[in-house]
């Protein structure tokens, strides 16, 4: 695996082209799998006999996998993405209730104030950009991930290019999700930073072992806060939670479920923003069938989410036994990568044209696309993150029907890992 990132389409391609699954190489030259085929991907996700819970991890249980490994986090927080059978249940249930069709509708009106209200600043950055300001002034930044000096965007300064990234696709979903956990607003910015540390794939060990640290500091100094003066969010309630046999959620979980909430609830739906901005603006009569009434902003949401998947490879699942994937043998106790940016684009599964954007495609195919998961471990924010993609859309290209990508596609910084798949901005023009 590249673990400076990059667009994987290409690669993935040449990969489903030997077969449904692969042996890879992670960083540290850990032996593993990935599984990129869609039927096989469904198939091994859903088996009996793959389980989720690091103890079935062989290298690191036999102690070859070192603290600084930059993917030791996947394996080894505890929480419903590290869990199985009863355990699984258990923690999911407790979160669940945060996420029901009726809670989750209750949030639109608060995110429709939100995109409009950054919207707002997005047209003012531009204003100022084009008196010769930098458009990206004022962003919630990229810390590590970020511009600096080979922005693009602070290079066009003066002539109306923002960063639609910094200024809109970031600080919609942190601040949705920060508000339903209960995170003030001081610690938003450096979680945000801290996400992009740990779901790296380039990270250096001192880093990465920072990075985590930092990342329990934090969030247990939110946990305290909620402790002491607890309100109306999910980490409120997920300390008061209770089992019938009296036992609270333990300290570990409550953490490891506070950093799987915080990196899936705002880093996913970050990458699907401005990946599916991206696939509008670049395929303008998808955009257009949009506004003609030929489809709808969840056609383009659904399709991008299947197109340019917002995760690329997953990590971890571990067989429990020797199983054989289209021909590939992976042993028990390997680590295997959910490969959905691949799956997403398997002509087997969904056509020769496969690798074409087509937001009328899920109307006329019974193949749905996997991209937020599949079977128990299903992603539990999947109705938020489609209601907040699906709202800045609209909103977005109501209120700015020219808006264009300032630089070619092959000039965006891609991200430093192949965990995420999206840019590190997004630079745009609005008219």
């Amino acid at each position: 695996m590249d673990s400076s990132g990059g667009c994987p389409h290409a690669a993935n391609a040449a990969l489903l082209a030997k077969g449904a699954a692969a042996e890879v190489l992670l960083p540290g030259d850990v032996p593993a799998a990935a599984v990129l085929g869609h039927e096989a991907l469904k198939e091994f996700i859903g088996h009996p006999d793959v389980a989720k819970n690091a103890r079935h991890f062989t290298a690191l249980r036999e102690g070859r996998i070192p603290d600084g490994w930059p993917l030791r986090t996947f394996a080894t927080v505890q929480g419903m993405v590290t869990s199985d059978g009863d355990d699984h249940r258990r923690l999911r249930s407790l979160v669940s209730k945060a996420f029901t069709a009726r809670r989750v509708e209750a949030l639109r009106p608060g995110i429709e104030r939100l995109t409009d209200e950054l919207l707002d600043g997005v047209e003012a950055a531009a204003a100022g950009a084009d008196r010769g300001g930098a458009g990206s002034d004022g962003a919630e930044g990229d810390g590590a991930d970020s511009g600096g000096a080979d922005s693009g965007v602070s290079d066009r300064a003066g002539d109306g290019v923002v960063d639609l990234r910094a200024l809109f696709a970031l600080p919609l979903p942190m601040r949705v999700i920060s508000e339903l956990l209960g995170v003030d607003e001081e610690f938003r910015d450096r979680l945000h930073v801290l996400s992009n540390q740990v779901v790296a794939t380039d990270i250096g060990p001192e880093e990465a072992v920072a990075a985590n640290r930092e990342m329990v500091a934090v969030l247990s100094a939110v946990a305290a806060s909620r402790k002491a003066h607890p309100g109306d969010d999910l980490t409120s309630a997920l300390i008061a939670a209770r089992e019938e046999d009296g036992d609270r959620l333990g300290e570990a979980e409550l953490i490891g479920t506070m950093i799987v909430m915080i990196i899936a609830g705002h880093e996913t739906t970050l990458n699907l923003i401005t990946n599916a901005v991206r696939a509008l603006c670049a395929h303008r009569d998808q955009l257009e069938l949009i506004r003609a009434g030929g489809a709808d902003w969840t056609d383009a949401v659904e399709e991008t989410l299947r197109w340019d998947s917002p995760v690329s490879f997953f990590p971890f699942r571990y067989p429990t036994r020797d199983l054989t994937v289209d021909g590939t043998l992976i042993p028990a106790g390997t680590p295997v990568l959910a490969g959905f940016s691949a799956a997403g684009r398997d002509p087997a599964a969904h056509g020769p044209d496969a690798d074409r954007f087509d937001i009328g495609r899920r109307t006329r195919s019974t193949t749905r696309h996997l991209s937020l998961g599949h079977g128990a471990h299903y992603c539990l924010g999947a109705p938020l993150a489609r209601m907040e993609t699906t709202i800045a859309l609209r909103r977005l290209f109501g209120r700015f029907p020219d808006l264009r990508v300032a630089v070619p596609e092959e000039e965006l910084p891609r991200h430093r890992s192949f965990v995420g798949n999206s840019v590190r901005e997004l630079p745009v023009v609005l008219r």
